[in-house]
């Protein structure tokens, strides 16, 4: 693995309803591809059960506008909620 460029974060994504927001999320999550280090999609679903509510985890390493300007752009849409966490001490 390359070195990082920039400060490393941990953000959570929450979609209320996947289903609607999953297409803009994509679109925003590809623009910003070379700062995510690794993605986990969550959303709970059974045989009789798919929850239209998920959470996507990402490892970001990149400046701290590039993850800021993320964050924003995730946020403006409607019924997405951002969360971040610093790795840097």
């Amino acid at each position: 693995m390359g070195e990082t460029k920039g400060p490393c974060a941990i953000m959570s994504v929450l979609q209320k309803q996947r289903s609607q927001t999953a297409p803009r999320v994509q679109e925003i999550l590809t623009e910003f591809g070379c700062i995510i280090r690794v993605r986990l999609g969550l959303h709970e679903v059974t045989p009789e059960f798919c929850s239209p509510e998920g959470l996507i985890l990402l490892v970001l390493c990149g400046s701290e506008q590039e993850m800021s300007d993320l964050a924003k752009r995730l946020q403006a849409l409607e019924g997405v909620k951002v969360q971040r966490m610093s790795l840097e001490e």
